[in-house]
């Protein structure tokens, strides 16, 4: 499905990352493989730290303390906020939203739009297409995107398949109407029938958590998780990236009538290295349009690497400058999703650490 958009504008990110790290080689006598085998896998998928939370930290500690800073440094007011949309795979409870429980910690306004959105590693992109949308009320002038995910909690640590890559960490993006006049181009899609490359079996209401479902048990490549554990079919995810996000990314292009060097930075998801520089190969770009460096200083925190990208690699620059990129993101769901837009002299655009 193709999107458009005009007179909006992003005026602010900022991504807030746990200080807690860990290094890939800590966890070697983890996984059922020798050394040398997993220090060749780090060279290619492009593996070293990752950022993680301790014990007790949610989603909503992140999002507060990311918003408190905003309001501390007068960068955001609360009574300017119309609409706040959480995007999260691990909200604080079943119920109530996430996004509730944050409004009601910041004594936000009652008379605004609140609502979570159950995605993964391409919700930020799902994110800023319903802000855009909210934005097209006559009284929305103001949303405040949250992309926040703790799958580090999830993920088993024998399994040397996805834990080396997962991460946690938050992101607010302030997004309003502006009179700019330029157009912002998007586009979803999404593929149901694969759901399964990416999930966590157990613990919701399909097969609730119990003594079975918490038991390790090791896979044909020798990973150790149990039902409860995220599970990822790494190949069938690949294959997915490299045969559906092309076409995507050309289409939109098409339909935006730029041609792909007209584009500053293609700032996208980043499961690792090795799949990033396979896409940007087959789309056509340079690396040094296509940041991938994320995984391999943080860690892949679903959507949040989109964002984290941005305020990693632009930073201060995104302040002073303006540039044409192209945002996507690819996974979980199966669900794939593109924006191409101009950002256009952020009022910030920072990475803090949450204490």
């Amino acid at each position: 499905m193709n999107l458009k958009f005009k007179n909006k504008r992003i005026s602010g990110i900022l991504t807030v990352l746990p200080e807690k790290e860990i290094k890939f080689e800590d966890e070697l006598d983890n996984y059922n493989f020798s050394k040398s085998q997993s220090m060749k896998l780090k060279l290619v998928m492009g593996y070293d730290k990752r950022r993680v939370i301790k014990e007790g930290t949610t989603c909503s500690d992140l999002c507060i303390f990311g918003l408190n800073y905003l309001f501390e440094k007068n960068l955001l007011k609360k009574e300017d906020i119309d609409a706040m949309v959480l995007v999260t795979q691990s909200p604080d409870y079943f119920m109530p939203p996430t996004s509730h429980v944050i409004h009601g910690k910041l004594d936000l306004k009652q008379d605004m739009v609140c609502m979570d959105i159950n995605q993964g590693c391409s919700g930020y992109i799902v994110g800023l297409n319903q802000a855009f949308m909210l934005l097209e009320q006559e009284e929305i002038n103001k949303v405040v995107l949250l992309n926040a995910d703790i799958l580090s909690q999830k993920v088993s640590n024998r399994d040397r398949n996805s834990n080396p890559i997962i991460g946690d960490g938050a992101s607010i993006t302030i997004i309003e109407n502006d009179n700019n006049n330029t157009n912002i181009f998007g586009a979803v899609k999404v593929d149901g029938t694969g759901a399964e490359a990416l999930i966590i079996p157990a613990g919701a209401f399909k097969m609730p958590s119990s003594n079975e479902t918490s038991e390790l048990k090791e896979d044909q490549s020798g990973n150790l998780r149990s039902l409860d554990n995220l599970k990822m079919k790494g190949d069938e995810v690949f294959n997915f990236v490299q045969r559906e996000v092309p076409p995507m990314i050309e289409n939109l292009l098409q339909k935006s009538g730029y041609n792909k060097d007209d584009i500053d930075y293609y700032l996208f998801h980043q499961p690792n290295r090795f799949m990033l520089r396979k896409l940007a190969d087959k789309i056509g770009v340079p690396y040094a349009k296509m940041p991938d460096n994320i995984v391999e200083n943080f860690g892949n925190a679903s959507g949040v690497s989109v964002p984290t990208a941005i305020t990693y690699n632009l930073g201060d620059t995104l302040v002073n400058e303006s540039f044409l990129v192209c945002m996507a993101g690819f996974g979980t769901g199966l669900n794939w999703a593109a924006l191409i837009m101009r950002m256009d002299k952020l009022m910030f655009c920072e990475l803090i650490n949450y204490k």
